[in-house]
């Protein structure tokens, strides 16, 4: 984790970070606490701090009791860090919350409350990739079986990629 030591800019609100220590993880976390709420994780901190049994007490406490401005979500952003336009993406697959993540160094942007809304989506890494597989299966395993039924027809012995995966999908 390559923790930015510079001061940022809230990519919603335009307003400074403030650097908060998070001691059970010995990061900085950038947060608006002057402006919208949002939170900045520099690249791979988002998943010390994205299922329900991992702690997030400094965060909730640099918020509390704090009022904070209206954004508009849907706006562009640019990263905080390296200044390369933000990617909004579904923080699952779900598709019920936005985030913005940065291609180029990896971060992540937060708005107003979404951490705790991502952390009640699953109660735990192992329950999001199930319903990753289930919505996988869902849309593409029959059109994977096909595929797996056509190979089998051309070499009943080779074990392509396909019926690889279609097992894997599938459990059978």
């Amino acid at each position: 984790m390559a923790d930015t030591q510079k001061t940022l800019t809230c990519p919603a609100c335009g307003k400074t970070m403030k650097k908060v220590f998070i001691p059970t993880e010995g990061i900085n976390l950038d947060i608006c606490t002057e402006g919208c709420g949002g939170i900045y994780f520099d690249n791979r901190e988002f998943k010390e701090f994205d299922e329900q049994n991992e702690d997030i007490s400094a965060i909730l406490a640099s918020l509390e009791g704090k009022t904070f401005e209206k954004v508009d979500e849907t706006a562009k952003r640019h990263c905080p860090n390296c200044g390369n336009i933000m990617v909004k993406n579904h923080s699952s697959i779900k598709q019920e919350i936005q985030m913005d993540d940065c291609y180029n160094c990896g971060g992540k942007f937060l708005d107003n409350a979404e951490l705790i809304k991502i952390r009640a989506e699953y109660e735990s890494n192992e329950e999001r990739d199930e319903d990753i597989l289930r919505h996988v299966h869902k849309h593409v395993g029959h059109e994977l079986a096909e595929q797996a039924k056509r190979y089998a027809e051309i070499d009943p012995n080779k074990d392509t990629y396909v019926r690889k995966l279609f097992r894997l999908l599938t459990g059978l």
